[in-house]
């Protein structure tokens, strides 16, 4: 079994951000999965300080949801995805950063091309080229059309539907407060996609601890 990061979420993809790559290729490198999974623990280590900004470290899939899934949220290793494309994302000490990667024909190989550009990424801070994570800015831009992180706690799932209604439902009852965040999050009703892509996985995350 693949040491999976313990805080590291792992969801199916709603949306991708943009068009999918239509000629892939294979990848260069190989390793096992289990290295991948070592080198990005590792890279969400350097780019966080404290235990909530590692918890919201979030890897998106496109397996579907209830479709080859392990009982502690994570694929099996031998689930289809439907594209082999992910984003990974994370409330980091820089900001909320986003990584979508569907360059490849293997989805483990779009991750592990992250992981790999995530450490890049901290060479030019090791090397003193920059002191302020000057060089994660570009990824910092992609926030607005990337999938959102997700919530590591059904408590911060509901303290964002909250927010989002404005006071006329609350968390005692999580299926009201959850239809009006949707009616209003909702495209059709001039919502941003981005925030209805949030309310669901919210939703998601409610249905997991069964309070849906």
């Amino acid at each position: 079994m693949s040491a999976w990061p313990d805080t590291l979420n792992v969801a199916p993809i709603r949306e991708w951000p943009g068009e999918l790559t239509r000629t892939r290729r294979r990848a260069l490198f190989s390793a096992p999965f289990a290295d991948t999974l070592n080198l990005l623990d590792r890279e969400i280590d350097h780019l966080t300080d404290t235990r909530v900004q590692r918890q919201s470290a979030e890897l998106l899939v496109a397996i579907p949801a209830g479709a080859l899934w392990r009982q502690d949220g994570r694929p099996r290793a031998h689930a289809a995805a439907e594209h082999p494309g992910v984003i990974f994302s994370i409330d980091s000490r820089h900001g909320h950063l986003s990584y979508p990667c569907d360059t490849f024909t293997a989805w483990g190989d779009n991750l592990r091309a992250i992981a790999k550009a995530l450490e890049a990424l901290r060479m030019v801070d090791r090397y003193g080229v920059t002191k302020r994570g000057e060089q994660y800015r570009g990824f910092l831009a992609l926030e607005a059309t990337a999938a959102p992180a997700g919530f590591a706690t059904a408590d911060a799932a509901l303290a964002y539907l909250e927010q989002l209604v404005d006071g006329w439902a609350d968390r005692r009852e999580p299926a009201r407060l959850l239809r009006g965040a949707q009616r209003i999050a909702h495209p059709d009703s001039g919502g941003a996609a981005v925030t209805f892509q949030r309310v669901s996985l919210a939703e998601a995350t409610l249905r997991e601890a069964g309070l849906l």
